[in-house]
């Protein structure tokens, strides 16, 4: 017999009042954790760096700040031409050295006659920032500014650090408050002055408080978003944490201080006619840099027109292509999932929840629980040699050490695929050829329960073959000893 309309409704409001209360609560945030522009940083991924100056007109590199102005004369310049490439090959900001360490600058400054202003393009009225502002804006790409506080064409800029402060708190005032929204600031720790560093972190933060800054001098206490990686080959380490500092470590207090990994296409930052790196290499930059918890900083330079060179162009474009080939199929995505442990038995933090590619969604365990398995059965047998894992680092960093495994259907036991240490935003993990019907990731050590955003299982048929052997895959590099970026 049906219930009274009125009785039914008091019942469903019961009913859902309880699952309410039964529900688990979401995990606690480990500190530290991101800033929303940390954030949006990270989720970037793919940032172009772009190094034109008047030493594209003469070396080709790093000036001497004795460059003669009037050298600088793209015949063709282009902006919207770099902005539309960006933006084709899913560069989401672009970088540019408005001034770099020989001291030339990109705009008509009022602190020195060493700009476009003193050269014949455009008859000393052009301004390439300002250029470059306009096309970002019209083709939705994030403009990020370089300037560096070396500045060798300054006579007093090692006789009186305070002195050249100012000059170049001066030069920065006019950048960030000209042309924004600036995103992102590009500090060169490359030889910079000091003098007057907080105050130089300060303006920024005041003139652009939505931009995130990457670290110049290396300086305790740190008060700026992100560090450079230490090295130019964009590879990050394989245990890459952004908590700073590392957990492993003594510290009273740690920070969100990820690592941004650079690089160049061609082996040049400034012009050179030298071809462009293959497409494997590029893809072992991306492998080396987003997918060990970083971002890809790809530097292209203009060429004398002013414009990127047509191979640079078709590089991109194949880079991208090949980035959607690979992990545009995921067999893991819409898959079943099991886990050993699942928050308070909620489904709102079941295993499924780790294959639904969505950055909302996640796996997460009970509190105290570090150590745990999610299981995947991927629907039949399939072939693959990269595992994609990344946490909810809204809630922290937690990962510490994991390993994936293949099951063996003949031998009734499961294989080893990879091990590791950090996850963070991502890691891939390249590996041997795999076939199998079902995979497993365990998390040994977490720094609180662990929470998996996203597992998945992808097919790179573009790499060649020896790149997902342990020894190229796992490599590590050396931080370079010259004056750090």
């Amino acid at each position: 017999m049906p219930l009274p309309p009125c009785l039914a409704f008091v019942l469903l409001a019961f009913a859902t009042s309880t699952l309410r209360l039964v529900a688990a609560e979401p995990p606690a945030p480990i500190e530290p954790i991101p800033s929303p522009e940390q954030m949006a940083w990270q989720e970037d991924e793919l940032t172009m760096f772009v190094h034109f100056n008047v030493t594209t007109f003469t070396t080709g590199k790093t000036g001497l700040g004795n460059e003669d102005p009037k050298s600088f004369h793209p015949t063709n310049l282009d902006c919207n031409q770099w902005v539309r490439v960006a933006k084709e090959c899913g560069f989401k900001g672009m970088i540019l050295t408005a001034k770099h360490h020989d001291g030339f600058c990109l705009w008509p400054t009022a602190t020195t006659e060493r700009s476009v202003k003193s050269s014949n393009w455009k008859s000393g009225k052009g301004d390439v920032v300002r250029e470059l502002s306009d096309a970002c804006k019209a083709g939705g790409v994030k403009l990020g500014i370089y300037c560096s506080p070396w500045d060798r064409s300054v006579a007093s800029y090692d006789s009186d650090p305070p002195a050249y402060a100012k000059y170049y708190h001066q030069q920065l005032s006019e950048l960030l408050g000209n042309y924004g929204p600036i995103y992102e600031m590009w500090f060169d720790g490359n030889h910079a002055n000091v003098a007057d560093w907080p105050n130089i972190i300060g303006l920024v933060r005041r003139l652009q408080p939505k931009a995130v800054i990457k670290q110049g001098p290396r300086l305790e206490r740190v008060t700026e978003d992100m560090r450079w990686v230490g090295n130019e080959l964009a590879c990050a380490k394989l245990a890459n944490w952004s908590v700073y500092p590392p957990p492993e470590t003594d510290a009273a207090k740690r920070i969100w201080l990820p690592v941004e990994c650079d690089t160049m296409i061609n082996g040049n930052w400034f012009w050179s006619a030298a071809p462009p790196h293959s497409l494997p290499t590029l893809l072992n930059f991306y492998y080396t840099s987003v997918g060990r918890n970083s971002i890809f900083m790809l530097n292209v330079a203009p060429d004398p027109r002013g414009q990127f060179s047509d191979d640079s162009v078709k590089r991109l474009h194949e880079f991208h292509d090949a980035i959607r080939k690979i992990f545009g199929t995921d067999f893991a995505a819409g898959k079943t999932a099991t886990a050993s442990n699942v928050r308070g038995n909620d489904s709102a933090f079941g295993a499924d929840k780790a294959l639904e590619r969505h950055k909302n969604s996640y796996w997460a365990t009970d509190d105290g629980v570090t150590s745990a398995t999610l299981e995947v059965d991927l629907g039949g047998v399939q072939q693959f040699n990269v595992i994609r894992l990344e946490e909810r680092l809204a809630l922290g960093q937690r990962v510490a050490e994991y390993k994936t495994e293949a099951w063996d259907e003949d031998a009734k036991a499961w294989k080893a695929l990879s091990r590791g240490s950090t996850i963070g935003y991502r890691k891939l993990d390249r590996v041997p050829m795999a076939k199998t019907s079902k995979v497993r990731l365990t998390i040994l050590r977490s720094r609180a329960c662990p929470a998996i955003q996203s597992f998945g299982v992808h097919l790179d048929t573009v790499s060649p073959a020896e790149f997902f052997e342990p020894e190229k895959a796992n490599f590590e590099v050396k931080p370079v000893t010259r004056g750090t970026k």
